[in-house]
């Protein structure tokens, strides 16, 4: 153990280790480093928290000795521990009964105990035995559980220890009826979303569940679910209240955030969380940055299970006006979406493009109906910098004359996204994102259906959709297929801040691949409102002068 500096006395112990020597440190802290000394009195006060510390370990009869070294004024006290033979669990008398006796969530918890015939008494493992079985009967439903018998008794000149934990469960409660109580939505609605039946088994988890998902409806600006606890005792059936209060019908939000992309972008928001008894909603936003201006606006129609499966109807403006870019979109979409319970998302939708553009030479105008079918599925642990996570995305449309489109083409387009960590302080991402057109005419194509890669979630190291084919006059044409690929080392230095290194590959192009590549190192900062980012790359094939590039971004790696 390193020596700890106090004012006059240094403290050394030797001896221990591992879960001995932590447990001793833990025991030791809560002496102020004032009080430190080479007298009897502190030595005996020290010898007791030893003590204390092993016997909670097993370990009742430590032999400590006490060594004074150095000069007056400037001690060491050295702490010679021999922890002796640790005592053994000779007895392990652990008994469930009632209905939880083969309930596997309690077998477990005894069989993971630790408190079987032959291992070391660890008092810890005692009481947490106690505290998990008690969580849960609470989690479960078994609200009569109650031990029969707890005793711990401890023969230290034999080395023996005896448990006995006899815990009686009682029967098992379940759901009951369910009221609901000032939903200003059709009760039908809000029972779809309830995720257990009357009879099922008594889950706190599923009390959680419905509540969090009764806030994500957005129709109400509150939400309480509690069970009638006043009913145990006298039914197996417990009687579940749903309390709920209405969402103000408008809600305005403005933001301004900056990202190297597109500069500083403004964007604000009205939603109608609600507009009838159906919970049919209206959201809709105008966002505007220097190189974009969008407006859209689009309503939500829950179907019967009101959070898996919905229809949306969207209708979407767009101004674009970058590099050789300059496009009006108008994009009007008609949506099915199922949620699943695996977490996947799946949309089928038709869109109808209308779009007005001028691509470096070429102008034109195109209109597409575009039917297609996307699937999605985004899972994180960890807040909102996930220490675990992963992203896959899918998506294919296409369109042909007889659809009464200008021009007929298959588009696909695959995203996916990796978060893994190594302790607490070792972090990797990796991206890739691949797309293709497969079409007669690829000039018939507006800009918004083409591929541009490069910038802040890109490759960097090159300006906003700045990697594409260029025409005759070095303007940028946009791809008819792309691919970028990107993969990152973070290390936490402090806190929230990381340190990242990374490299990112790819291209968007027509006939043959001109593989461009970006490296660099960056800043994040795990913010409360979500990862900062800031990169400084380097485009290795980028034009000479224009190699050098800072990134910066604010929200979700994935």
């Amino acid at each position: 153990m390193p020596a700890h500096a106090i004012a006059e006395t240094e403290l050394d112990i030797e001896g221990l280790e591992g879960p001995l020597l932590s447990n001793v440190e833990a025991y030791i802290s809560g002496i102020p480093e004032e009080d430190y000394s080479v007298s009897l009195r502190f030595q005996s006060r020290l010898e007791e928290s030893i003590n204390e510390a092993l016997k909670a370990l097993g370990y009742y009869q430590p032999i400590t000795a006490f060594t004074v070294e150095g000069e007056k004024g400037d001690h060491t006290l050295l702490v010679t521990i021999d922890p002796g033979e640790p005592v053994y669990i000779y007895v392990s008398d652990i008994v469930i009964t009632g209905e939880a006796k083969d309930d596997v969530d309690f077998i477990r918890a005894v069989d993971n105990s630790g408190l079987n015939l032959g291992q070391v008494l660890n008092h810890g493992n005692y009481e947490s035995l106690k505290s998990t079985l008690q969580n849960l009967a609470l989690r479960k439903g078994y609200f009569d559980g109650d031990f029969l018998l707890n005793q711990l008794e401890v023969a230290p000149g034999r080395h023996q220890a005896m448990v006995r934990l006899h815990y009686d469960s009682g029967q098992r409660y379940s759901f009951g009826a369910t009221t609901i109580e000032g939903s200003q939505i059709e009760e039908k609605r809000v029972r779809s979303i309830i995720p257990f039946k009357e009879g099922d088994p008594y889950l706190a988890s599923q009390i959680g569940d419905l509540n969090q998902s009764l806030s994500n409806t957005e129709w109400f600006s509150s939400v309480y679910v509690e069970p009638d606890l006043d009913s145990v005792g006298k039914n197996r059936q417990l009687p579940m209240k749903v309390h709920l209060s209405p969402q103000v019908r408008n809600q305005i939000e403005t933001s301004i955030g900056y990202s190297t992309d597109v500069g500083v972008k403004g964007k604000i928001r009205w939603k109608k969380p609600w507009l009838n008894q159906y919970g049919h909603s209206l959201d809709s936003a105008i966002s505007v940055s220097k190189p974009e201006q969008e407006a859209t606006v689009s309503y939500k129609i829950p179907l019967e299970q009101v959070l898996k499966d919905y229809y949306i109807v969207k209708y979407g403006l767009k101004n674009v006006d970058n590099r050789d870019t300059d496009s009006l979109e108008s994009n009007l979409a008609f949506e099915r979406h199922w949620v699943f319970d695996s977490g996947w998302h799946r949309t089928v939708y038709t869109r109808f493009l209308y779009e007005e553009f001028t691509q470096g030479i070429q102008d034109g105008t195109a209109w597409l109906v575009l039917p297609g079918i996307s699937f999605s599925q985004t899972r994180t642990r960890g807040g909102t910098m996930p220490m675990w996570g992963d992203k896959k995305a899918f998506t294919i449309e296409a369109t042909d004359q007889a659809l009464t489109s200008d021009a007929k083409l298959l588009r696909l387009q695959v995203q996916g996204a990796i978060i893994r960590s190594l302790g607490e302080n070792h972090r990797g991402v990796a991206r890739a994102e691949v797309g293709a057109i497969y079409t007669d005419d690829f000039y018939k194509l507006p800009p918004s259906i083409r591929f541009f890669a490069g910038g802040d979630n890109s490759i960097r190291g090159y300006g906003y959709e700045e990697v594409s084919p260029k025409d005759s006059k070095d303007n940028l044409t946009g791809g008819q297929f792309m691919a970028t690929t990107s993969l990152e080392y973070q290390y936490r230095v402090v806190g929230d801040w990381w340190l990242a290194t990374f490299v990112d590959y790819g291209d968007a192009w027509i006939e043959t691949p001109d593989w461009k590549m970006g490296a660099g190192m960056g800043v994040r900062w795990a913010s409360p409102v979500g990862p900062v980012r800031l990169d400084f790359a380097w485009g290795f094939d980028a034009e000479p002068g224009d190699e050098f590039k800072i990134h910066f971004t604010l929200g979700p790696e994935i």
